[in-house]
């Protein structure tokens, strides 16, 4: 007997599926049973491309979207115009169609879409063509890495690293990975209540074992969309560790997470320095007094100059408005950086102490409170999704009614 057909690894995606026909339903059913698609999220909906546009107006878009269609060219054609609208640039788009048109399948391509399966098909078609988004020459990894760093040390770095990492995951529902490099003394295992035997450091000290299978057994489950791979917060040996130290191991996280976290220690080596260089997006922590302003201004310098083709870092004011505190304003941080912050989080004792105290992160404990917001929006704004929430109930503004209202009248008028 034959072997398993053999395909690229499918990482850890978000995959949603609007059928037409019930047949395609099942076989999406049981290729979601598949071994090779067992780090995928599958989800399957009736109401192909029409539901599809339907439910991407009030929600953001997985990392791959399939669509069954049973109508004809130009009806094909109409209801993809209409999902671009909706969705995602990083979103890949994968339709299943009866016509069999090269004219047809040009133009699909034209418009984005990755690949065009005539019907029927089967288990094998699905996991293959899901495959070849991930497998195929020059394709472009999976994961996209946010590098969180604090200008100083005691700025809250790794608390605000934590609550983005929870809130991509929960909030957006991507796949994510938070990574602490912090090897003597971080805190991920503390903030989200695991002490998993074996974390980061059996990866950096062992980088000819480092594969798929050894990072996932490395991995600690925090929520349905989140792993954790912890710092070993111990003294008994040092941690002198090379520039490139930490890369087979991101190689592998990008290969498989669509999003993931670095929490990075406050210090200055050369492996963090490569680790901000070659991360996509990069987050610098600060509180507002001097020698943060300094030290942001030194990280945007620096990291401005060396990544001339990548966009610019982004920085953030944390514990603010301390009672008889003088604090540098946000405005005085924006004309010396060159650029406006992208939250501007309250000194929240009481919340954030709790929250550390009890293993827990901010919207596990306090959902509807402001900060909680605020870090959805963070994450919103760092992966590059669309804001959603209009549609999310407990993140309406009292005055929403209203303003919609007014909004319509100013359009009759």
């Amino acid at each position: 007997m034959a072997g398993a057909e053999q395909f690229a690894a499918i990482p850890r995606i978000s995959l949603q599926v609007f059928c037409e026909t019930s047949d395609l339903a099942g076989i999406v059913a049981d290729a979601a049973e598949d071994r090779r698609m067992d780090k995928a999220h599958v989800r399957v909906q009736m109401g192909g491309a029409p539901a599809a546009v339907e439910a991407y107006r009030t929600s953001p878009t997985p990392n791959v979207v399939v669509l069954e269609t049973v109508g004809q060219k130009g009806e094909i054609l109409g209801y993809l115009d209409q999902l671009a609208e909706v969705c995602d640039a990083t979103t890949k788009v994968l339709v299943i169609g009866q016509v069999n048109d090269i004219v047809l399948y040009r133009e699909l391509v034209a418009r984005g879409v990755s690949d065009y399966l005539i019907a029927p098909i089967g288990v094998v078609d699905i996991i293959r063509a899901v495959a070849s988004l991930y497998g195929a020459p020059g394709a472009k990894p999976v994961g996209r890495t946010i590098a969180v760093i604090g200008a100083k040390g005691g700025v809250g770095a790794s608390t605000i690293a934590h609550n983005l990492a929870w809130a991509i995951s929960r909030e957006i529902g991507v796949d994510t990975c938070i990574a602490d490099m912090d090897l003597p003394f971080g805190t991920g295992g503390l903030d989200f209540n695991q002490d998993p035997p074996q974390g980061i450091a059996d990866a950096v000290f062992s980088p000819d074992r480092v594969d798929t299978a050894f990072i996932d057994r490395l991995l600690s489950r925090c929520s349905d969309h989140l792993s954790l791979l912890a710092a070993p917060a111990t003294l008994d040996r040092v941690y002198d560790l090379g520039p490139e130290a930490f890369d087979p191991l991101l190689d592998i996280l990008r290969s498989t997470t669509p999003a993931i976290v670095l929490d990075l220690p406050h210090s200055w080596c050369a492996w963090t320095k490569r680790a901000l260089a070659t991360a996509d997006d990069i987050l610098i922590v600060a509180t507002p007094d001097l020698a943060n302003l300094r030290n942001a201004k030194n990280l945007m310098d620096l990291l401005r100059a060396s990544r001339p083709n990548d966009g610019p870092p982004r920085y953030m004011l944390n514990q603010t408005g301390i009672a008889k505190r003088p604090e540098i304003k946000p405005g005085d941080f924006a004309k010396a950086l060159d650029a406006e912050p992208i939250s501007v989080i309250p000194f929240e004792p009481q919340l954030f102490g709790t929250a550390a105290n009890n293993g827990q992160m901010i919207s596990e404990m306090e959902p509807g409170h402001k900060v909680s917001g605020q870090f959805v929006e963070l994450a919103l704004a760092l992966t590059g999704r669309n804001d959603t929430r209009k549609a999310r109930p407990g993140l309406l503004s009292p005055l929403a009614p209203f303003l919609e209202k007014l909004t319509q009248l100013r359009k009759k008028a």
